[in-house]
């Protein structure tokens, strides 16, 4: 097996500390472990924790770490700040939580604008470099790697370069392992970035590394510039969340960097796990995953146009830059009015429904799919529709698991401002006519377990089967309710989901389609023939 990435280049993930500053975001201890977890098993050198002793939930993190946590590729990193101005650090008490927190590494912001240094520490200049010197010897003298963060560098840069690069030269001769220049404002555009990062590394001789927000939305092209300025040291999160709008994107940097600049920066293998990572901290943190994230994103890769899907068919490179299972990602063909024959071929073997080539078929099919979407249908997120509509063209039969006799819905209005919901459904399976009623948190809710209800009677494979996702989508019409409506559901059956639509005058009506394509096709997940 290939030896681990070397010390030569850092990457260096603040998901727990910096990530986790971004609106709606709200770890737990337990949270930040799990996430840490996750980014060990990709790879990444170094994870930073959170600031130890500035809060309780952090100071309780590098507890509960150093028990629980056995990396097998990443170092833990502290993140503090330099000590008080007119002081000591060996007498600061934050400089002592980051040595007591046990990391190894520790990370400590410096002031490199010198704005923020008289106007935010109230402090002198030479008062600044002199608190960076003294915390960098300090915690070097007790054995830890140290790393400065730079903070607003590039801005301090551009009002007093001497200064912001005295700070660089400071933290370096201290002792410092990197030294971070940190877009902080993420107002830099990536030529900028190359040009200052290339000067400070000839003024300074240090290492250094770069921390690039993404205000303008160049975070990931300024830390890829940075590197091609000299930078070894990337310092990103996990789908770039942080203030504001976020960080630099761990995973776009670390995909260039290994397929486009041929750098290995991950252990070998690593790189096909990333789309389950990012996934994976997506849902530890509660927010969905970005769908047309680069790399990661399930719109990554898929394709709509009827000239994409025919280049495709012939190679898929023509319109990918990259084979998306190096990133653990998957072609996707999406099906709509755009689609042309190559796109419905592509999308049938995607489903494991072969055309065979039939130009006859493949036109009908095309023909089907145009006509439907402009009655309100889309097929782009309802795979398991579009799967069922293949069935019906290829097969030219009418060949169903039940045929709906009735359903009705009553929603009763109580005098103590409660609603009863009672749905009841009429169908027949394999020679039998079942009828079931059932109640539920709403009309839908309600015609769902009746529908439910009636079929685990003849298929008990259903019974574990639920409703996990519902849209709805009001369509132009005459008035707002007096419009189409369309209903997207996604269905589990515990190990895989599938999504049906269904467009109808009424939200019920709407419901009811896709509720009958979702048990459709679940049945025909699970092997089963149809009968009727």
């Amino acid at each position: 097996m290939t030896a681990e990435p070397d010390d030569s280049f850092h990457v260096f993930d603040t998901t727990l500390r910096d990530g986790a500053q971004r609106e709606g975001i709200n770890l737990t201890v337990a949270d930040k472990l799990t996430i840490a977890r996750h980014l060990d098993d990709f790879g990444v050198g170094f994870i930073e924790g959170g600031w130890p002793g500035a809060n309780p939930r952090d100071t309780e993190f590098f507890a509960r770490a150093a028990k629980e946590l056995e990396f097998q590729h990443a170092t833990l990193v502290a993140f503090g700040a330099t000590r008080r101005p007119n002081s000591k650090a060996a007498d600061d008490p934050q400089v002592k939580a980051l040595l007591d927190s046990g990391a190894p590494v520790i990370t400590i912001v410096a002031k490199s604008h010198d704005r923020h240094v008289e106007l935010a520490l109230r402090t002198t200049l030479e008062e600044n470099l002199e608190m960076v010197r003294d915390t960098v010897s300090h915690l070097v003298a007790q054995d830890r790697r140290v790393f400065v963060d730079c903070e607003h560098f590039f801005d301090g840069y551009r009002a007093n370069a001497e200064y912001a690069t005295a700070v660089v030269r400071a933290a370096h001769e201290a002792g410092a392992s990197v030294v971070v220049l940190c877009d902080t404002n993420g107002g830099m555009l990536p030529a900028q970035v190359q040009a200052v990062t290339g000067l400070v590394l000839a003024d300074t001789g240090a290492r250094l590394g770069i921390h690039a927000q993404d205000d303008t939305g160049c975070a990931v092209a300024n830390t890829l510039a940075a590197v091609d300025a000299g930078a070894t040291h990337v310092q990103c999160t996990a789908n770039g969340y942080g203030e504001r709008v976020g960080n630099s994107n761990l995973f776009p940097v670390v995909a260039a960097l290994e397929l486009k600049h041929g750098r290995r920066v991950l252990p070998e293998g690593a790189l096909g796990e990333m789309t389950r990572i990012s996934h994976a901290i997506a849902e530890v943190v509660n927010l969905p995953s970005a769908t047309h994230q680069p790399y990661v994103g399930v719109s990554a890769f898929a394709h709509k146009a009827g000239l994409h899907a025919s280049a495709i068919k012939v190679d898929p490179d023509l319109y990918q830059h990259i084979d998306p299972e190096l990133v653990g990602n998957t072609m996707r063909m999406l099906v709509s009015d755009m689609a042309g024959r190559a796109s419905i071929e592509l999308k049938g073997k995607e489903l494991g429904i072969d055309l065979g080539g039939d130009r006859e078929l493949v036109g009908r099919v095309v023909e089907r799919v145009k006509e439907r979407e402009a009655k309100g249908y889309t097929y782009e997120a309802a795979d398991a529709s579009f799967a069922l509509l293949l069935r019906a063209e290829v097969d030219r039969r009418t060949r169903r698991f039940f045929r709906t006799e009735s359903w009705r819905v009553i929603t009763e209005d109580r005098p103590d401002g409660t609603h009863a919901n009672e749905a009841t459904v009429k169908m027949w399976a394999k020679g039998e006519r079942i009828v079931a009623t059932a109640e539920g948190n709403g009309p839908v809710n309600a015609l769902d377990r009746a529908l439910l209800t009636a079929l685990e009677q003849i298929y008990p494979q259903l019974a574990h089967f639920a409703l996990v996702d519902y849209k709805v989508r009001i369509l132009e019409g005459r008035s707002g309710s007096d419009s189409t409506t369309r209903v997207l559901i996604t269905t589990t059956d515990g190990s895989a989901e599938w999504s049906t639509v269904g467009v109808a005058d009424n939200v019920i009506a709407a419901s009811w389609q896709a509720l009958d394509d979702a048990y459709t096709f679940g049945l025909l997940r699970v092997g089963l023939d149809p009968q009727e």
